[in-house]
């Protein structure tokens, strides 16, 4: 069961990401400022079943799930304060929306163990589109191409019912007559099939056109059908939510909050059961994207509507989709041979053993060897001494010598086909330092591969985020650490808490190697950039455990193909109770998260980990320490993105959808947290 705090908290901040992003809903409901940013939390259990029902309330007023009757939305709001906002959007596009409502339609199966499997919609005048996981269930592929699926009772049949509305038991169900097209793994969640354009006395509706260029917007529906979920973790709130009322079809409205990559992201309220559905810009009739996932009061996925209408001109002409015209990994290299064998001889009272010995020397090339195009190099310990005397007061940077300095990539992964995003302070926004920079007011510190944020008040770094290409690592010289001129010197920590033991030294956090990639040049700048002090945190000497260290290369190892491309975020989680050392709050645990293409699934993958340096710290009598219980032995554990998230009041923008552990965790099947004590341990998958 999850926790009603957690319920609580996760409520609002989504209800008052809701309230920054549309300020025109904001207006309307006046009593959201004061609910949505509070944060105290009720003591006993009615009054947080109490704050959970006024927080879920402005959760359906700025997200409701409308149900449609008559092919039309129904403008009674469940809640009695009625939204005027909404009510006023959905009317003026009530001709683009009817539209898009006659289209959509309840995938039923016949001969299935399932009723129903999800949500599609006329992309075409004959041609209805859905997703790969809703045709899996009755459709699979042979030599000949896609087919039904043969049951118990003889191959499954299928239709798109484009009714199924609530209070009517009518239907208006056309038969699927055959699957056209369903993507593979490796590409994006699609499906095509083709539908009888005529059943009875009624004909297909029209067909929505897909946009050309998918945009962000706060005036979306989604149209679909949600269905329960099991796999929901706060089930009281679903059914608070939608009326404990399923499997008919919904108009969600909501907003468009990006599109990366592939991908649409949107805050529609939807289900499982919305798998398929259609995201309808209100003001054009288009659909933006064909929506296949979701985190429940997180956010929601979309396969962006061109790339939708790309992958069907290609089936349609009798082509093949560009991800299924690239090669298919190389096979897995051989398993290494077995131990040397010992072999035993006796003789009387005496026994022999032999002993095979293989010795190798490597003779090092006069200035240090360099990395091979296979193997990154291993990085020394990311602490670096913090003596006095290793802040470089001889050089005088200038804010103009950042100028080139792209900072942290964002399609950096797989050529740029896949969009890692940046994570964003949301805990706290307005400590977020920001500075005047090239006519332009910026947040983000960008340096040679990476960038950094920073605390204002704590004039530490939120994190650092670094892309990787361990295929084109180079060594560099160590530099001195150096000030940033973009930002104020009372805004660094300089030496403070910095020193000889028993004062802290400066630990990176982006590794000095990592940005020291590419020409001779760039990777000279990447490993220069990395010693500025905003790149810092005060870190005792003896932090560090082999594995913390270790757990980039590894991933390195584990990317795709030969590029071994990676991005890593790293960075503290700052506390109230940090202790004060030399008038600066010293943070007490660390996390990082990894990010990269697997070789196995060949999909974006993320993984968390976090690390303390408590038992390291100094002693102090009044220093209580709490929450991070399972690092207190300086080891390294990997945890779910989802709690780092929590902890450390930074959203990694949908990471934690990747994320193993993440995922288990809102099924309820989340495992305690183990010390790493081998890269073995460590899951990617």
């Amino acid at each position: 069961m999850t926790d009603p705090i957690q319920t609580l908290q996760r409520l609002r901040k989504l209800n008052a990401e809701f309230k920054q992003a549309d300020r025109d809903l904001t207006e309307e409901i006046s009593d959201t400022s004061r609910l949505a940013m509070a944060v105290e939390f009720p003591e006993t259990p009615d009054a947080i079943d109490g704050a959970i029902g006024e927080e879920s309330i402005i959760m359906r007023r700025f997200r409701p799930a409308l149900r449609v009757i008559g092919d039309t939305t129904e403008l009674e709001f469940e809640d009695p304060q009625d939204i005027e906002t909404w009510r006023a959007r959905l009317v003026g596009s009530k001709e683009q929306l009817d539209a898009a409502i006659r289209a959509v339609g309840r995938i039923n199966l016949q001969n299935g163990k399932r009723e129903w499997v999800g949500t599609g919609w006329l992309i075409r005048a004959n041609v209805v589109v859905t997703n790969r996981h809703v045709a899996d269930f009755f459709v699979s592929q042979g030599g000949t191409g896609f087919t039904f699926v043969t049951g118990i009772g003889g191959p499954f049949s299928a239709e798109v019912d484009f009714l199924q509305e609530f209070d009517n038991p009518s239907s208006r169900a056309f038969r699927l007559i055959k699957p056209l097209y369903v993507a593979p793994r490796r590409g994006p969640d699609i499906a095509f099939l083709e539908v009888e354009q005529v059943a009875g006395n009624d004909a297909l509706a029209n067909p929505i056109a897909l946009a050309a260029m998918p945009r962000e917007t706060n005036n979306v529906a989604v149209i679909g059908y949600p269905a329960s979920d099991s796999r929901i973790p706060d089930y009281d709130l679903m059914q608070r939510i939608y009326g404990g009322k399923y499997n008919k079809k919904r108009v969600a409205p909501g907003a468009v909050t990006a599109v990366t990559g592939p991908r649409v992201l949107h805050n529609c309220t939807t289900l499982g059961g919305n798998s398929g559905s259609a995201v309808i810009d209100l003001d054009s009739g288009e659909a933006l994207g064909l929506h296949y996932s979701g985190s429940f009061m997180r956010t929601n996925y979309a396969v962006r509507a061109d790339l939708v209408e790309e992958v069907l001109n290609a089936v349609l002409r009798g082509g093949r989709p560009y991800w299924e015209t690239v090669s298919a990994p190389p096979p897995p290299a051989p398993p290494p041979p077995a131990g040397p064998v010992l072999a035993w001889q006796s003789t009387g009272n005496s026994t022999t053993v032999t002993i095979p010995l293989n010795i190798t020397v490597s003779l090092g090339a006069p200035g240090g060897a360099q990395p091979t195009a296979t193997t990154p190099p291993i990085p020394g310990p990311a602490v670096v001494t913090g003596d006095d005397d290793d802040i470089d007061d001889s050089f005088e940077a200038r804010p103009e010598d950042f100028l080139d300095r792209e900072g942290y990539l964002r399609d950096f992964l797989a050529d740029g086909s896949i969009h890692c995003p940046f994570p964003s302070v949301v805990c706290n926004p307005t400590d977020v330092l920001t500075f005047q920079f090239d006519n332009r007011t910026e947040s983000e510190l960008r340096y040679q591969h990476f960038s950094v944020v920073m605390s204002r008040k704590r004039r530490l770094c939120y994190f650092s985020a670094v892309n990787i290409n361990g295929a084109e690592a180079k060594k560099a010289k160590r530099r001195k650490w150096r000030r940033d001129p973009r930002i104020l010197e009372s805004q660094q920590i300089i030496k403070e808490c910095y020193g000889s033991p028993p004062k802290f030294s400066r630990g990176h956090m982006t590794r000095r190697n990592d940005p020291s990639w590419g020409s001779a040049t760039l990777a000279k700048r990447g490993n220069t950039d990395s010693m500025h002090v905003t790149n810092a945190t005060p870190q005792m000497q003896a932090f560090n455990s082999p594995i913390w260290l270790e757990l980039e290369d590894y991933a390195l190892d584990n990317a795709i193909d030969d590029r071994m491309r990676i991005s890593v975020f790293t960075g503290p989680f700052f506390r109230d109770d940090d202790p004060v050392y030399d008038g600066v709050a010293v943070p007490v645990s660390f996390w990082k998260i990894i990010a990269f293409i697997h070789d196995e699934t060949r999909e974006l993958t993320a993984t968390g980990y976090r690390m303390t340096q408590e038992a390291s710290l100094p002693t102090q009598e009044e220093f209580v320490f709490g929450q991070f219980t399972s690092t207190k032995l300086g080891v390294a554990t990997q945890t779910s993105i989802c709690s780092i998230e929590t902890a450390s009041g930074i959203s990694f923008n949908g990471l934690a959808d990747l994320d193993p552990l993440s995922q288990e965790e809102a099924v309820g099947r989340a495992q305690p947290e183990t010390p790493l004590l081998s890269r073995h341990q460590i899951r990617f998958i």
